[in-house]
């Protein structure tokens, strides 16, 4: 098990993301917007439309519908074509006053990376957040890590949060020898998960004992976590709740714990001596054939979460 610790302070970027939701008449509108200001419309996966121009880049969501805005001009776009012509409402600068979901107040946010990798750690981390690193994090284009899709990104990104200043956060990994031990003592993913969360809370609990509130992502019955921090006799508030990634405490912690996720993956990779993939597919199936193979059947402990089904794929009668 190992944590993460503060990083030289770096000079922010401006805003190169937002997300906002859209109505089906806002979707429409947005793409007469766009065409009107000459950009090129491309073909992407799960949109309604995308389209670029220079340096931005728009993409509308099916799912939603919501809007994706990255780029150097993000900015400038919002203020001056999205919530003018296209929302009506002047949110940016003003989400404090608009927020009623604490997402301002000083609480913890905490998630996870590696859960549904075969191959890999578990990783948690949490951050803590108040209203002025959140509006730093926000102004730096912190989100989700689902939805940033290179490894140099999410780097960067969390170089971006280690280095806010007033900000606290930790970071546990429990590597696949930990992992395997630790499911044989729970027996149950969720209530490993519940015992991982409790613990990164107890961490900055202790960091920062005037922290009212946390807030997770939901995996299981709201009681299952609530039984864990109750047997560490943690006290405070507890909020659960699906998609918490729009929280930018969680999201923050997302980024924090894929980077882990990925270093280790990487590391994996050249210790191994072969490309160890993400996921569950056919090619991980591949990957640890081969790994048993060129080191024998007692290395997959050491790189994969030997409960998973893929294991009877890998080994088969060694299984």
């Amino acid at each position: 098990m190992t944590r993460n610790r503060k990083s030289p302070r770096l000079v922010f970027a401006e805003m190169t993301s937002h997300t906002s939701p859209l109505t089906a008449a806002q979707v429409a509108k947005l793409r007469s917007v766009l065409t009107e200001q000459g950009f090129e419309f491309l073909t992407k996966q799960y949109t309604i439309f995308a389209a670029k121009k220079g340096k931005l880049s728009i993409s509308v969501y099916q799912k939603g519908p919501k809007v994706l805005i990255q780029g150097k001009d993000t900015e400038n776009f919002i203020r001056f074509t999205l919530e003018p012509e296209i929302t009506g409402v002047a949110k940016l600068g003003y989400e404090e006053e608009t927020d009623d979901t604490g997402h301002f107040e000083p609480h913890f946010g905490i998630d996870e990376s590696g859960k549904g990798d075969y191959f890999g750690p578990l990783v948690i981390a949490g951050v803590y957040t108040d209203a002025e690193i959140t509006r730093s994090l926000i102004k730096a284009g912190i989100m989700d890590s689902k939805r940033i899709t290179t490894p140099t990104a999410i780097r960067k990104l969390a170089a971006i949060i280690k280095a806010t200043p007033g900000i606290s956060f930790d970071v546990i990994a429990l590597r696949p020898e930990k992992y395997n031990e630790l499911y044989g003592s729970f027996k149950n993913l969720n209530q490993m998960l519940a015992w991982g969360h409790a613990t990164v809370i107890e961490e900055l609990a202790k960091k920062r004992p005037d922290c009212p509130r946390t807030l997770s992502d939901q995996f299981a019955r709201a009681d299952v976590l609530q039984s864990a921090l109750k047997k560490k006799s943690i006290t405070l508030k507890l909020d659960q709740r699906t998609k918490g990634e729009s929280d930018t405490a969680v999201a923050a912690a997302s980024i924090l714990a894929r980077e882990r996720f990925i270093d280790w993956m990487d590391a994996a990779t050249e210790k191994a001596g072969i490309k160890i993939p993400l996921g569950c597919s056919a090619q991980v199936v591949d990957a640890g054939k081969l790994l048993i193979k060129s080191h024998g059947p007692e290395i997959l402990g050491k790189f994969a979460k030997l409960h998973f089904k893929t294991t009877q794929q890998v080994c088969g009668e060694l299984f």
